[in-house]
């Protein structure tokens, strides 16, 4: 694992590249989920070097270890909010890219990580996004326990918690993690549409997503506590000119009782949904040799 550091307008973020022992087959770049640090993924992004994967993980900013020295008491005051998120996203893409430019790069987007893509200013740096348990967060396409829940999060405590400590301190009350003010802010806003990031931006963010052309597949886990397959369909959906495909993901598939929205990545599936993984990127690649699925569910 190598670590560095890249700077994005005014924020450092922080970096870590796998690499393969051998020329690498594609290159990834791994987009976290909301208030998830990139440490969670680093058995994942090393067994997929061990496979012959360049991989590259990132904190965002405001993030783990992109958070900084100066705020590491605090977020109080951090400027940021999802559309830095996605430069940062976008700035760590055009890295790896100029480290391995004759080689397909893919993103493996989980949740958030998966979101963002549709927002990029130059989608055409990427080869293939390969969608892990994410979907649209507008709340009504919830899975039904969250979404029971989660309006007192939505019209209660974010608005409360942030106004009262000028960030939304996660980690203090359980929920989603330390979040710069701006970050949940328009989060709130995205979740609480109807049709998410791209109702909530408008007519812009739309026209971000048609733009892509790249293939797009979604693993929709059976028994995610916080994505629905409705809320996949959604998401991807939002992608409306890229070749894409939906699959359901069932415990059952993984010889699981619970995959759950954060089992993808646990050293448990290793022998299972980690080479199902390395399936997925395969047919990421025959997408892109043009066989346009759209809308498909299996």
């Amino acid at each position: 694992m190598q670590t560095s550091v890249l700077a994005v307008d005014s924020a450092s973020l922080a970096v870590r590249t796998y690499a393969p022992a051998t020329p690498p087959l594609a290159n990834l770049v791994l987009g976290a989920a909301m208030g998830v640090r990139q440490a969670y993924y680093e058995p994942f992004a090393r067994w997929l070097a061990e496979q012959g994967y360049r991989v590259t993980t990132f904190d965002y900013r405001g993030v783990g270890e992109s958070r900084g020295a100066a705020w590491r008491g605090s977020l109080r005051g951090f400027q940021a909010d999802l559309r830095d998120w996605v430069r940062d996203y976008e700035a760590v893409v055009a890295q790896a890219r100029a480290a391995c430019p004759g080689t397909p790069l893919y993103l493996l987007g989980h949740s958030l990580g998966a979101q963002l893509p549709g927002l990029f200013q130059r989608p055409e740096q990427v080869d293939g996004l390969l969608s892990l348990a994410s979907g649209s967060g507008y709340w009504r396409d919830n899975a039904p326990r969250l979404r029971r829940s989660v309006p007192y999060f939505w019209w209660v405590l974010v608005p409360l918690a942030t106004r009262l400590f000028g960030y939304f301190p996660g980690r203090r009350l359980g929920k989603v993690g330390d979040l710069p003010a701006g970050v949940i802010l328009q989060w709130r806003r995205w979740c609480l549409d109807p049709r998410y990031s791209v109702g909530a931006e408008g007519p812009a963010a739309e026209q971000s997503y048609a733009r892509v052309r790249y293939p797009v597949l979604a693993l929709s886990v059976q028994d995610d506590e916080m994505m629905t397959l409705r809320g996949t369909q959604n998401l991807i959906g939002f992608y409306a000119n890229a070749p894409q495909r939906i699959e359901v993901v069932r415990p059952a598939d993984a010889l699981a009782r619970r995959i759950g929205h954060f089992g993808w990545f646990r050293e448990s599936f290793r022998a299972t949904l980690w080479p199902r993984t390395i399936a997925s990127l395969n047919a990421l690649a025959v997408l892109r040799q043009g066989q346009h699925v759209t809308n498909s569910t299996v």
